[in-house]
């Protein structure tokens, strides 16, 4: 079964399978804290510690069914990951890597059309922490759960890598370039969004 995936005005949608999530998270680096800014969204993204909680899952496991045209692509550096959001109302939608041979997407909660409880019962409760460092108030590290969650992605990566499955990715084309163009921030941009 699928959830489904949708901006906040609803022009681009898509689902998520969730057989394809290997971890859930809440990030509180101050990449994912700028990004929300950069979006005029934190209040929709980050928790009162400044967290992003995030589905770390197979690029594969993303199928965008209508309003491609306002998918968009950002980063905060020339050599930062690329942070996807829909144009049309500033929804983030995902982290990825440059290279789509490592098959990751770190989906954001804001684009998942499911309740907090709906996703508890399909991704199961159990949330690592990163980057407690940089939050903004109490943020309890996850040692044990960080371990297992980076041992379930590393065991993703390498099933879709031997399987070919690396290769269906909907935010690369076929010959691994970002289906849309990276806006990539100044410094003086980055300086401005980031505490």
């Amino acid at each position: 079964m699928a959830i489904p995936l949708r901006c906040r005005c609803g022009k681009l949608q898509g689902e998520l399978d969730v057989s394809k999530v290997a971890a859930r998270a809440v990030c509180y680096c101050k990449d994912c804290q700028a990004f929300a800014r950069f979006l005029k969204a934190e209040d929709l993204v980050l928790d009162a510690s400044g967290g992003t909680e995030v589905e770390a899952a197979l690029p594969a496991a993303v199928r965008f069914t209508s309003g491609l045209e306002h998918l968009a692509c950002m980063s905060l550096s020339p050599k930062g990951i690329y942070r996807w959001y829909a144009s049309c109302c500033n929804t983030p939608i995902g982290n990825t890597p440059r290279n789509p041979k490592m098959p990751y997407v770190g989906l954001v909660r804001a684009c998942l059309a499911a309740t907090p409880a709906e996703l508890d019962l399909r991704l199961g409760q159990g949330r690592m922490t990163a980057n407690v460092g940089s939050a903004y108030g109490p943020a309890q590290a996850t040692p044990l759960r960080s371990v297992l969650a980076v041992a379930g992605i590393g065991a993703m990566f390498v099933k879709a890598r031997l399987s070919g499955e690396w290769r269906d990715n909907p935010f690369f084309d076929a010959s691994g370039a970002p289906v849309r163009a990276p806006q990539v921030l100044t410094r003086a941009a980055r300086a401005a969004i980031t505490r």
